[in-house]
């Protein structure tokens, strides 16, 4: 009986290994990275010096740190406007083999390599691509539009990988908003746009914190959207890291640039929830 109980206290633990090993090598990496950010190119072991802070902070660097964030965000709020009503097409869904499809058809995409998603972008953008070829034949431009090889394509590819994220967490909470409040406002003579403004919306504001949070992050730290589709063009602030760290070897410059985006990012998630939730208060 001793030995039955141990192995039950045991079995938690043992549930929670394969997560909390892949948690140490998670932080053993991040402990690398911030190490190596205080040290000069070629002795990173064997130096400490902020040099490669200093760096951070030419001009390059904070355009590219600007160019990051301000595309982020303007990134999560096109996804977050897009997938709303989506979200909401998904909630009111009653019949449980359509909301299966849909559910199918929108993890679609999260199964297909980011890669393989990005070389699709490219026939799509591209001047003699599929978009450029039906604006020109409906006779809405005379012209070939660029979008590759700057920030409209970058957005729509991030918008497109990002939309997903923003899907699920919205639908899951609009599908716990009570038919019923809904139709009582309704009855009362409240408009269908007024029923989402003043109660949809606000019920819904965990799910739109978690969407926009999770599509944040993600585009803050995208790095195979913006190197395929806007190349050196669009110098996002992970192509840049991958440019010190693999060609250039410059790791303490890459490490750096690392955890500025790590720690700003941060920062900024945690001011936005901090006003999400000043604001529910």
């Amino acid at each position: 009986m001793a030995t039955l109980s141990g192995t039950s206290r045991l079995r938690p633990w043992l549930y929670l290994a394969p997560a909390g090993v892949f948690l140490a090598l998670l932080i053993a990496g991040s402990l690398v990275i911030l190490r190596i950010s205080f040290a000069e190119k070629g002795a990173e072991w064997s130096s400490f010096s902020l040099s490669a802070y200093e760096g951070v902070f030419s001009s390059l660097y904070l355009r590219s740190i600007l160019l990051t964030f301000r595309l982020s965000l303007v990134c999560t709020i096109a996804t977050i406007v897009l997938a709303y009503p989506v979200a909401m097409f998904m909630a009111g869904v009653r019949s449980p083999s359509l909301r299966r499809l849909l559910l199918l058809c929108l993890l679609l995409p999260l199964l297909m390599n980011l890669v393989l998603q990005s070389y699709g972008w490219l026939v799509l953008l591209a001047p003699d691509g599929l978009l450029n070829r039906g604006l020109t034949g409906l006779g809405l431009t005379e012209a070939p539009i660029l979008f590759l090889f700057n920030e409209r394509g970058v957005g729509l590819g991030m918008v497109q990988t990002a939309f997903p994220l923003a899907v699920l967490p919205l639908a899951n909470a609009l599908s716990r908003i009570p038919r019923s409040v809904q139709e009582a406002a309704a009855l009362l003579g409240a408009s269908r746009l007024r029923v989402i403004r003043e109660i949809v919306l606000p019920l819904s504001a965990p799910g739109l914190i978690a969407a926009s949070l999770l599509v944040f992050a993600f585009n803050v730290s995208a790095f195979v959207i913006p190197f395929l589709l806007g190349g050196r063009r669009v110098s996002m602030l992970a192509v840049l890291i991958r440019d010190q760290m693999g060609p250039l070897l410059d790791w303490p410059l890459g490490s750096a640039n690392a955890v500025i985006l790590i720690v700003v990012t941060l920062a900024v998630l945690a001011v936005h929830q901090r006003v999400t939730r000043r604001r529910g208060e």
